[in-house]
């Protein structure tokens, strides 16, 4: 499923839900997530740890992976403009990352 990748994760939760004609309720109730906590990631103003991103994922049939990186890029994002960073930090941070996976993965061998 490829929404719209500039929704933030809240409109890509609250889009699931109602492309799936759910009310926040009956999501609510067939998760566990008190339906005032859903609300609040639809608004963005909370973000859900991994394994509510998990049932997110099983309840909707969707990709966790791609639920999870819609999360995660929020949250990217959010740094970004809160630091009022240049948005070049994002390549700085790809070769990090590239730099770190090699350290661990040559401390794991």
């Amino acid at each position: 499923m490829n929404l719209l990748k500039t929704k933030t994760s809240g409109e890509y939760l609250r889009t699931l839900r109602e492309n799936a004609g759910y009310t926040l309720k009956h999501v609510s109730e067939n998760i566990g997530v008190d339906i005032s906590l859903l609300a609040k990631f639809e608004r963005n103003e909370r973000q859900p740890s991994k394994s509510i991103i998990k049932l997110f994922s099983i309840f909707f049939k969707c990709d966790e992976r791609e639920l999870l990186n819609q999360f995660l890029s929020d949250q990217i994002a959010y740094k970004i403009i809160d630091e009022e960073a240049d948005i070049s930090i994002l390549k700085v941070a790809e070769e990090k990352v590239k730099y770190l996976k090699t350290i661990h993965n040559g401390k794991s061998n």
